[in-house]
C-alpha cells in the first residue's frame, strides 16, 4: 500500500504482519488493517446488527489504512487472532506478603506474553532487613523483588514479538527509598523497568522550604527515620542527570483527577507514564495522526478540524469496541476494565503538524496551538463518548464517579509516545519534536540500526531551492541545523529536541496535560552539557504546572538509546535565534 516508508515496512514485517505456522509473512500491511478493522467492528454487531458492522468496518479501514489512527500494538498485533488481547496498558497491585507478589509476578507474566506492558507500585512492601514474622527471617525489600520481575520480563517476549516492559514506582517516604532512587545507576541493572518516584504536593513543599520528612514502615505505619526533603531531592536529580532515571509522579495531581475516587485512589502508571489507574485497570490507547490534518498553503497550512473531528469521534467508538472484545488475561482486569470502560485516545504527529504550518515548535504560537488542538480533541471526545453512551449506555461504575450519564468511557484521553505506531504512520512520536532530520534509530528490531532522513526536510529544502545533497552532508558533518549554515528560517522550522531548552519541553507537556484526561508521555531531552540544576528546574517547573509526572534524558547518559545522531565537533546551540517568549512567563 501506498504512504508506508521502508522502515514502517521493516517494523510491519518484523513485528505486526501475520505468519504461518513456518514463521512465513502470510499478510500485507493492507490486510492487516483489514483484518483489525473487521475484527473491531464486530463488536457493533451487539449493538446495532450486522449492516452497522459492515459499515463501521469500511469506515475504520480508510481510518487505519490512511494513516489518520492507528491503536496501540497489540490491537494491531492480536485482533482477529486466536490471542485477541488487545489493550498496551495494566496495573498490577503488590502486597506484603509472598502470595501477592508472586501472583503479580504470574500475572504480569502472562500479560506481557500477550503484547501488554505493566506497572506496579512496590510501597507496600517492608523494607529491607525488616522481620518476617513467619519465618523469622529478614526481608529483602522492594527493590530485590524488582530484580526478580526483570529477570521474568527478560524471559518473556510479547506475543513472541518485543521484549516486555514495566513501570516501578515507589513512594518518597518508604524507607528504601535511597535504594531505589539508585537502582538503575549501574548500566544494565533494571532494563526492563522506568522507575518513578511517588510524590505528594506535601513533599514538593518540604523540597522548597528546605524542611524535613519522615520515613515511614509500610508494615507498621510508624517513622523509621527522617531526611532533608531537598536531600532525598538531590539524590533524585542526581540519579536522573546521570542515568535518567528515576522520573517523578506527582500522586496528588493524578488524585485530583481521578474520575472513580470511590474505587480508591490511584498510585501507578503504565510503564511509560501516560495511563495513571487503579489496581487491575487496563487501558487500550489509540493515537491520531496530526500531520494528516493539515489543509491549505505549503508551509502555511490550517488545521483541518472537520476532518479532525470525524477522525476523533470514528476512533473513539473504535476504543470502546476494544473493551468488548478484548481477552483479558487476568480475570480482575476484565471486572474492573468493564466496570470503568476507560479509553486513551491520543495524538501523534504534533512536531510535523507545526512544520506544515509554519510554525518553529520553540515558539509561543506552538504553544498556543497545542492549547487549541488538544482542547479541541479532548472536546469531542467527550462528545463521541456522550453519543456512545447514549446508543450503549453509561460505562457501570458511573455512580461511583465525578461523572452523571450519559458517558461511555470514565477516560477519554491519553498522550502516549507512540514508538513503533508513528514509525509505521511515518510522523514524529507523541508530542515530540523532531529529534534530528538525520535520524539513526536503534534498540527497534533486535539491535538493527536504521538510518532516516525526515521527509519534510527534503520536501522544504528542495522548495528553497537549496542542493539536498549539500544540506544532508552538512547536518552529517555539523550534527545539528543550528551548527550549520542553512538559512535562519530552516534553524527555525526545523530545530530538534536538544536544541530546545529544557523548561521548555515541560511547558508544551504542560499545555497538553492541561486538556487530557489522563497523563502525557513525554521526555525532556537535555544536551550532554546539561547540568544538575536544569534537571533540578525542570522538576519543579513540571510541579508547578500541574504535569501529572516528568521524565528527562540526557543525552549520552546511557550507553544504549534508542534514538541517536552524530552531535558533530563544537556541540553548542545556544547560538541560536531566542524563543519569543521568556520562558519564565506562564504557559500561555
Amino acid at each position: 500500500m501506498k504512504g508506508l516508508s521502508d522502515t514502517a515496512k521493516r517494523v510491519l514485517e518484523a513485528r505486526y504482519l501475520l505468519r504461518s505456522d513456518e514463521g512465513k509473512i502470510i499478510e500485507s500491511p493492507e490486510e492487516m488493517f483489514s483484518r483489525v478493522a473487521k475484527s473491531i467492528a464486530s463488536a457493533e454487531f451487539q449493538y446495532r446488527g450486522y449492516k452497522e458492522a459492515e459499515k463501521k468496518e469500511e469506515e475504520f479501514f480508510l481510518l487505519l489504512s490512511n494513516l489518520l489512527f492507528l491503536p496501540n500494538s497489540p490491537t494491531l498485533m492480536n485482533a482477529g487472532t486466536s490471542l485477541g488481547q488487545l489493550s498496551a496498558c495494566f496495573v498490577l497491585p503488590i502486597e506484603d506478603s509472598l502470595d501477592s507478589i508472586f501472583k503479580a509476578l504470574s500475572d504480569m507474566a502472562k500479560i506481557q506474553q500477550s503484547g501488554g506492558g505493566t506497572g506496579f507500585d512496590f510501597s507496600n512492601l517492608r523494607p529491607a532487613g525488616d522481620i518476617v514474622k513467619s519465618t523469622r527471617g529478614i526481608a529483602s525489600g522492594p527493590v530485590s523483588f524488582m530484580k526478580i520481575f526483570n529477570s521474568a520480563t527478560n524471559e518473556i517476549k510479547q506475543g513472541g514479538k518485543r521484549r516486555g516492559a514495566n513501570m516501578g514506582i515507589l513512594r518518597y517516604d518508604h524507607p528504601d527509598i535511597m535504594e531505589f532512587i539508585r537502582a538503575k545507576l549501574k548500566e544494565g541493572e533494571l532494563t526492563n523497568f522506568n522507575i518513578s518516584v511517588a510524590v505528594t504536593d506535601e513533599f514538593m513543599d518540604e523540597v522548597r522550604k528546605d524542611g524535613w520528612i519522615f520515613l515511614k514502615s509500610p508494615r507498621t505505619g510508624k517513622n523509621t527515620g527522617r531526611i532533608k526533603a531537598k536531600v532525598l531531592f538531590d539524590e533524585m536529580v542526581e540519579s536522573a542527570w546521570k542515568c535518567g532515571d528515576p522520573g517523578l509522579i506527582f500522586l496528588d495531581t493524578i488524585n485530583k483527577a481521578n474520575p472513580t475516587p470511590e474505587l480508591g485512589k490511584i498510585t501507578a502508571t503504565n510503564p511509560c507514564g501516560e495511563v495513571p489507574l487503579l489496581p487491575y485497570e487496563s487501558c487500550n490507547l489509540g493515537s491520531i495522526n496530526l500531520s494528516k490534518f493539515v489543509k491549505g498553503k505549503k508551509w502555511e497550512g490550517k488545521i483541518d478540524y472537520e476532518g479532525l473531528s470525524k477522525a476523533v469521534h470514528t476512533a473513539v467508538r473504535f476504543l470502546d469496541n476494544v473493551i468488548d472484545l478484548n481477552r483479558y488475561p487476568v480475570p480482575e482486569t476484565e471486572i474492573i476494565t468493564r466496570g470503568n470502560r476507560k479509553i486513551g485516545l491520543g495524538i501523534m504527529g504534533f512536531a510535523e503538524m507545526l512544520i506544515k504550518m509554519g510554525i518553529s515548535y520553540y515558539s509561543r504560537e506552538a504553544l498556543k496551538v497545542a492549547d487549541e488542538v488538544m482542547r479541541f480533541v479532548k472536546k469531542e471526545a467527550f462528545k463521541a463518548s456522550v453519543l456512545l453512551a447514549k446508543e450503549r449506555g453509561s460505562f457501570p461504575n458511573i455512580e461511583k464517579s465525578i461523572y452523571r450519564p450519559p458517558l461511555r468511557n470514565a477516560t477519554r484521553t491519553s498522550i502516549a509516545p507512540t514508538g513503533s505506531i508513528s514509525i509505521i504512520a511515518g510522523t514524529t512520536s507523541g508530542i515530540e519534536p523532531l529529534f534530528s532530520v538525520l535520524m539513526k534509530r536503534e534498540e527497534i528490531l533486535e539491535g538493527e540500526k536504521f538510518e532516516e532522513i525526515n521527509a519534510l526536510f527534503v520536501e522544504y529544502i528542495k522548495s528553497r531551492g537549496i542542493k539536498l545533497s549539500s544540506a544532508i552532508e552538512e547536518v552529517r558533518e555539523k550534527g545539528f541545523i543550528g551548527n550549520t549554515k542553512l538559512p535562519e528560517d530552516v534553524k527555525r522550522l526545523f530545530i530538534t529536541a536538544l536544541e530546545i531548552p529544557p523548561e521548555f519541553h515541560v511547558r508544551v507537556q504542560a499545555v497538553f496535560q492541561r486538556h487530557t484526561d489522563n497523563a502525557v508521555s513525554k521526555t525532556v531531552n537535555m544536551k550532554p552539557s546539561a547540568t544538575k540544576d536544569d534537571v533540578k528546574k525542570v522538576y519543579l517547573l513540571a510541579h508547578s504546572l500541574g504535569c501529572k509526572g516528568i521524565t528527562i534524558y540526557r543525552y549520552g547518559s546511557r550507553q544504549s538509546q534508542v534514538l541517536k545522531m552524530d552531535i558533530g565537533d563544537g556541540f553548542d546551540p545556544s547560538h541560536l535565534f531566542k524563543c519569543e517568549i521568556d520562558c519564565c512567563c506562564p504557559v500561555l
